[in-house]
């Protein structure tokens, strides 16, 4: 039979064009072999039905050609695979790891992400980690925010406090004799 592949398709000997590895040439390569598709549907379609016609189908044939159309399909998926792996692009931090969703830190070097670090210093605007008490860079005491800042506990009744005993147990003690 002849070459199923129409405008010369590389047959799998691998004696055919190069692969394209371009974004811009895998969508080229895309469309292409959309196009080619779609004309072998409409052929074996065509196919099958002129064999059901005139009453002389051949399993062969229409195996043939519907190999061809896997083939195609199974390689638009890895087009469709590498396009989708190349346009997606992660953060990267500066150390070239990289950076989840959601995270104020690179996790290989420690480097602060974003526009804004998480903690910094309010004299020079380095970025600190969260329990210093002085800048690093500058030396200047690092303010707490009045929403970072401790907030001091509530006073506890004498009868909690560490070494005394509670006042059930004071209680009970002194009704006895």
């Amino acid at each position: 039979m002849a070459n199923p592949w129409p405008f010369g398709r590389p047959s799998d000997d691998g004696a055919g064009a190069p692969r394209r590895t371009t974004p811009a040439g895998l969508k080229r390569e895309r469309r292409a072999l959309a196009r080619e598709r779609e004309q072998l549907v409409r052929d074996l379609g065509g196919l099958v039905y002129e064999m059901f016609r005139l009453d002389r189908f051949r399993v062969e044939v229409v195996t043939e050609r519907c190999q061809a159309l896997v083939a195609i399909d199974g390689r638009i998926e890895e087009i469709e695979t590498s396009l989708s792996a190349a346009t997606r692009r992660e953060p990267r931090c500066d150390c070239g790891a990289p950076i989840p969703w959601g995270s104020h830190f690179c996790q290989n070097c420690g480097r602060p992400v974003g526009p804004q670090p998480v903690v910094s210093c309010a004299r020079c605007g380095s970025p600190l980690p969260a329990d210093v008490r002085f800048c690093g860079s500058c030396g200047s005491p690092v303010e707490l925010t009045p929403s970072a800042a401790v907030q001091p506990l509530p006073e506890l009744p004498a009868d909690t406090q560490p070494g005394s005993e509670p006042a059930d147990a004071v209680q009970a003690g002194r009704g006895k004799p």
